[in-house]
C-alpha cells in the first residue's frame, strides 16, 4: 500500500512523525510520503522511523500557492516529492513561507479580537516561535477557539469564523504556482497538484501544466469515483504522472482518516519514482 500525502505535528497533523509511521505501518502502508505544509522539519524523524519499521520513505512538502490578483485569490495546493530537504535555497524559501503563516495567524486573531473574541495570541504562536521549523496555520486558531469555549469543535470554528468568506478570514499571501514549481524542481523534486477535486481548479490545470506541473493527485480520500476517473483522464490528456494519498492528519482513527482506504497503485508509483530518478541523474 502506497500513501504519498500525510501530515504530522510539524504542521497541522496530530501525530508526531514517528507516531505517523507507526500508524501507517499498522494500517498496511509500505511506502509513505510526508507532506507537511511549508516545512520538511518532520522528514528526518519519519525517514528514520520508516527505516526501522521496514517502510519506504518519500520526502515531501505541501506548499500553498496563490493564483490570481483579485481580493480573494485562489489557493493552489502544490505537492513536492523526492525533494532534497537540506537544499539551502529551498530551506530559505520555506522559512519565508512559515513567516507568512505566522503573520496571517496574527491578523486573523486580531480580526477575531475586533469581533469581541479575545484569544491569547502569544500562546497560539508559541509552538511556531519556539520551533521555527513548525508551520503555523488556522487549525491553531481553531483549537484556541474550542479551548476558549467560543465554538464546540474545530469544524465549527472554520465554518463560523476561519473559512473563506467568514468574518475572521484573511486571504493568503504567497508565491505563484510557477514560483513554487521552480523552487521544488531546483531542490531535485517533482511537482503534483494536490486534491484538485476539492479546490475547483480544473479550468486552471492547462495553465499549471504549461508552468511545469509534473503530476496530478488522482487518488485522494475525498475524491469520489467520478472525480478519480476525471483526473485519470486529465492525466492522460496532459501527459501527467499520477500520485495519490490519504491526506492523513490523525484527527480520527487510522482507517477513518484515510489510512487503508486510499492508496496509489503500484504502477503509478513506479512511473513517478522512475521519473524522479531520471531527474536526479539529469
Amino acid at each position: 500500500m502506497i500513501d504519498l500525502h500525510t501530515h504530522s505535528t510539524a504542521s497541522d497533523g496530530r501525530c508526531t512523525p514517528r507516531e505517523l509511521v507507526a500508524r501507517a505501518a499498522a494500517a498496511g502502508v509500505r511506502t509513505l510520503g510526508l507532506t507537511d505544509h511549508d516545512t520538511v522539519a518532520g522528514c528526518a524523524e519519519a525517514q528514520t522511523a520508516c527505516g526501522e519499521a521496514g517502510l519506504q520513505f518519500v520526502s515531501g512538502i505541501e506548499v500553498t500557492t496563490v493564483m490570481g490578483r483579485s481580493e480573494l485569490p485562489k489557493d493552489v495546493h502544490v505537492l513536492g516529492y523526492f525533494v532534497e530537504t537540506g537544499a539551502a535555497a529551498f530551506v530559505a524559501f520555506l522559512a519565508e513561507q512559515r513567516e507568512r503563516r505566522l503573520d496571517r495567524v496574527r491578523e486573523m486573531v486580531e480580526r477575531l479580537a475586533s469581533l469581541g473574541i479575545a484569544l491569547d495570541l502569544d500562546a497560539i504562536l508559541r509552538p511556531g516561535l519556539q520551533d521555527t521549523g513548525k508551520a503555523a496555520g488556522r487549525p491553531w486558531i481553531a483549537r484556541a477557539l474550542v479551548e476558549g469555549g467560543y465554538v464546540a469543535s474545530a469544524r465549527e470554528a472554520f465554518d463560523r469564523w476561519l473559512s473563506r468568506g467568514c468574518p475572521a478570514y484573511v486571504p493568503r499571501v504567497g508565491p505563484s504556482p510557477a514560483d513554487a514549481f521552480a523552487r521544488i524542481h531546483a531542490a531535485g523534486g517533482l511537482v503534483s497538484l494536490a486534491h484538485p477535486g476539492l479546490t475547483a481548479i480544473d479550468p486552471q490545470i492547462p495553465e499549471l501544466v504549461a508552468a511545469g506541473l509534473d503530476a496530478i493527485e488522482v487518488y485522494h480520500s475525498k475524491h469520489d469515483w467520478v472525480a478519480t476517473r476525471r483526473y485519470l483522464a486529465m492525466a492522460g490528456e496532459f501527459n501527467l504522472l499520477v500520485t495519490g494519498g490519504s491526506d492523513f492528519h490523525g484527527f480520527r482513527s487510522a482507517h477513518a482518516d484515510g489510512f487503508g482506504t486510499v492508496c496509489l497503485p503500484d504502477p503509478d508509483f513506479a512511473a513517478f519514482s522512475a521519473r524522479a530518478r531520471r531527474q536526479i541523474r539529469g
